[in-house]
This record gives C-alpha cells, sequence and structure tokens, in this order.
C-alpha cells in the first residue's frame, strides 16, 4: 500500500485557530506531491514536534457521549474540483460496521479545496472525532512531477487507477469513475476510520500499520468478495 498517511505523535493538545482545543493525535492521508505549477504543490510535508503543517480545517468539538450517530457536513468543492463521494454512499458504506466500531465517529466532512490545502494535497484526513474527506480533480486526473513508486503502482492497481506517463508533464494518474468510487469507499473511508478506532497503538508506525490492515481487511477484501465496489454486507 502506498505510504501516504503520516501521524503526527501523540504530545498534547494543540490550539486551532479561533482557540479551539485539538486532539491530542492527528492522522493525515498524504498524497505523493502532485505536479501542476511550480506554485500549486509543494515537494512533500515536513513534520516537526509541535508544529501544525497541514490544512487549516474546522475543529468539530466531540460531544460528551459517542454513541455512534455521527453527521456529515458538505463543503462546496471548489473550483475545478468534486467530492467522490456523497452522503447517502458515506451512511450505506459505514452502515456495515457493528455500532461499536462506529462509536467514536462523530462527524465526517466533505472538506473544501482551496488554494492553501492545494500546498498538501489529501485525500483524506482523521483529526479527533471527525473524519475528513477531500475533492478530487473534476476530470479525475491527478498529475504528479515525479514517477510512481512500486508500492503506488501496485496500489492504484487495486482500486482501478493507471499511471501514465505524460511526457515533459510529469505523470498521470487517471480514475474511471467506478475506480475513484472505490478508492474512496475501501481504502480512504476505512483507512482514515481504522486511525480513529485504533485505541492500543501509539507510535505512528504501529498506528499506520493497523490503518493500512484495516482498510484491506474491512475495505479491500469485503469488496472482492462482494463483486463489488460498494459493499452491502461486512457484518460478522
Amino acid at each position: 500500500m502506498i505510504d501516504r498517511t503520516v501521524s503526527t505523535p501523540r504530545f498534547g493538545k494543540q490550539r486551532e485557530a479561533g482557540g479551539h482545543s485539538a486532539a491530542a493525535h492527528r492522522s493525515v492521508r498524504v498524497t505523493a506531491p502532485r505536479f501542476r505549477r511550480a506554485d500549486k504543490r509543494v515537494p512533500g510535508v515536513e513534520l516537526r514536534r509541535g508544529s501544525d503543517p497541514f490544512p487549516p480545517e474546522t475543529w468539530h468539538e466531540p460531544t460528551e457521549t459517542a454513541d455512534g450517530e455521527f453527521r456529515i457536513v458538505v463543503d462546496e468543492p471548489g473550483a475545478g474540483y468534486r467530492h467522490v463521494l456523497t452522503a447517502d454512499d458515506i451512511r450505506e458504506r459505514l452502515a456495515v460496521f457493528p455500532a461499536a466500531v462506529l462509536r467514536p465517529l462523530q462527524v465526517v466532512h466533505l472538506s473544501r479545496m482551496t488554494r492553501k490545502k492545494r500546498r498538501f494535497p489529501c485525500y483524506g484526513m482523521q483529526w479527533g472525532n471527525t473524519i475528513y474527506l477531500y475533492p478530487i480533480e473534476e476530470n479525475r486526473i491527478e498529475t504528479f512531477r515525479d514517477p510512481p513508486r512500486p508500492a503506488q503502482r501496485i496500489e492504484a492497481r487495486m482500486y482501478g487507477g493507471r499511471w501514465n506517463e505524460a511526457r515533459g508533464e510529469g505523470w498521470r494518474l487517471e480514475w474511471t469513475e467506478a475506480a475513484i468510487r472505490d478508492y474512496y469507499l475501501n481504502n480512504i473511508l476505512i483507512h482514515e476510520l481504522g486511525h480513529l478506532v485504533d485505541d492500543r497503538n501509539s507510535s505512528t508506525i504501529d498506528r499506520e500499520r493497523f490503518a493500512e490492515w484495516f482498510a484491506i481487511a474491512h475495505g479491500y477484501l469485503p469488496s472482492r468478495r462482494s463483486g463489488g465496489a460498494n459493499v452491502k454486507d461486512n457484518r460478522r
């Protein structure tokens, strides 16, 4: 699987702009640098203890009672971008999980793409009791400066994405509508849920391994057994 998730260590609460207290742990699923113009993508994301390098987001204050009843917030995706999933898609996909798994989840936020966020291109993020999902280019074509690593090729192929070299313009990752829905439903969304429910691991490596396993076990494999991208039943 692509190593796109960077989890900052649990180093105590931080402050979000506006004075809201942030969760002690943040997990951000970050893509490889995407190619546009030089001012649109940065070479990577540098993490420093105590810093906040990630795109600014609306902080959803957790409620005292986490009962598995989550709400969905939908922002306008931004010019040139579109959300991959709808609120109904998300509710149907997560409905296959037992209540105990969904209990920590309180908000799924379909976030807006902004100029600042384009500097930190993400598919999804888990922060506190919220999962954020980011929009993708309207034409479903992502462009990158560097060639994909073997793991990137493998993951794209697993979900139907196609890498192609664009001469003089870097590399392109192209998705069909079915493929990008599959990728978000059975990888991104489930991966971030895995981070949310992981209350055992504390190290970055262990938390990432757990989330990757969770996405394969509860996303990729069940969807293939059911013969489609949208899992109808995954209860055990």
